[in-house]
């Protein structure tokens, strides 16, 4: 279609705009350290990461503790995530494991060397697939309403102007149609996000998955409370700034993980069939962080007064657990985002 696809300055679609300004030469991704720019549960406190140690060990028993466990950490920044989870697990897990961080950007100096570095998930998992803040980075086009349907793909520069553009494609349309509906009479200006590029991102990386979990944490929607202003913004020196794609700052937009597990759910099929098992009622499980972390044991409770005289740095160091452990499952914040759990061949290890 005509989108204004050409190379320079003009104005193109969001989706190729996010992708040059993220992955393109001079990306965001490729020349920054995201941990500079915004701040993950990842980075928050290490109990984020003894809970993905503590999730694996879940996971571990359910296969019957392999002789090779995977653990695939997707968007995994500069491995912050792997490096604490290995160093959280037992010696005896531990060196069963496989890791590897997918990232587009190369491999950081100083990372241990029993992480592996990939551009690309390996083509069979048996273990862990942990996404956390990836899909949400995952480009995606921006669409206006302007009634009569259908919508209309939003156009932008590398200064951030936006103008409406043609007719979204058909594809894009169904996917409004299911998962994002605007209305056929209005209101005029109501924005989108069609998701159908994440739902192909998280349907090849759940389609790796031979036996195990599959999990996803990122900001996300579903579908009865779509944001009617979308979602994308820009982040940069821990800022909310203006999205505007010109490779200085971090675009994002929440995800609609109802419909990404969905597309999980049809890609996990041929794998749960060649496990032996049927079409998966548990699959695609969505949860908030709050009660994911609480389920893997992370909690907020304060550590009772009366250990303050009996041993005071024990005390301190309880105190700063729970004032970490209540900033990853505040619903205000880190705790609100959504964690979507796809278990192949295996129960749900977070079920209640």
């Amino acid at each position: 279609m005509d989108g204004g696809a050409g190379a320079g300055d003009g104005p193109v679609r969001w989706r190729e705009a996010m992708e040059r300004a993220l992955y393109g030469p001079d990306g965001f991704f490729l020349r920054e350290v995201p941990a500079a720019h915004f701040r993950t549960s990842v980075h928050a406190s290490p109990l984020f990461a003894d809970a993905v140690a503590e999730l694996l060990l879940r996971v571990d028993r359910a296969l019957g503790s392999p002789g090779s466990l995977d653990l695939v950490d997707i968007g995994g920044g500069r491995g912050e995530l792997v490096t604490g989870v290995l160093a959280a697990l037992p010696e005896a897990v531990a060196h069963r494991v496989r890791a590897l961080v997918v990232e587009r950007s190369s491999r950081p100096g100083g990372l241990d060397p029993r992480v592996g570095w990939s551009a690309d998930p390996p083509g069979d998992v048996t273990g862990l697939v942990f996404a956390n803040e990836w899909l949400d980075n995952v480009p995606v086009d921006v669409v206006v309403n302007d009634p009569p349907w259908p919508p209309r793909l939003l156009l932008v520069d590398r200064a951030g102007r936006e103008r409406p553009g043609p007719p979204v494609e058909e594809a894009d349309a169904r996917w409004l149609r299911r998962w994002w509906p605007l209305p056929d009479t209005g209101p005029v200006g109501e924005r989108a996000e069609p998701g159908g590029p994440r739902d192909a991102a998280w349907a090849r990386a759940v389609g790796r998955l031979r036996r195990g979990l599959a999990v996803a944490v990122d900001y996300a929607h579903t579908r009865d409370t779509r944001p009617p202003g979308g979602t994308l913004t820009g982040h940069r020196e821990g800022r909310a700034v203006a999205p505007v794609p010109d490779g200085s700052a971090d675009l994002t937009a929440h995800v609609a993980l109802d419909s990404c597990a969905a597309a999980g759910i049809a890609a996990s099929a041929p794998a749960r069939a060649a496990a032996g098992g049927p079409p998966d009622p548990a699959a695609g499980i969505l949860l908030d962080q709050r009660t994911a972390l609480r389920r893997l044991g992370v909690s907020g409770r304060r550590p009772p007064l009366e250990t303050a005289s009996r041993d005071p740095a024990g005390y301190l160091r309880a105190l700063v657990r729970a004032g970490e452990a209540a900033e990853l499952t505040d619903p205000a914040g880190l705790g609100g985002f959504g964690w979507l759990l796809h278990p192949v061949g295996i129960a749900n290890p977070l079920a209640d």
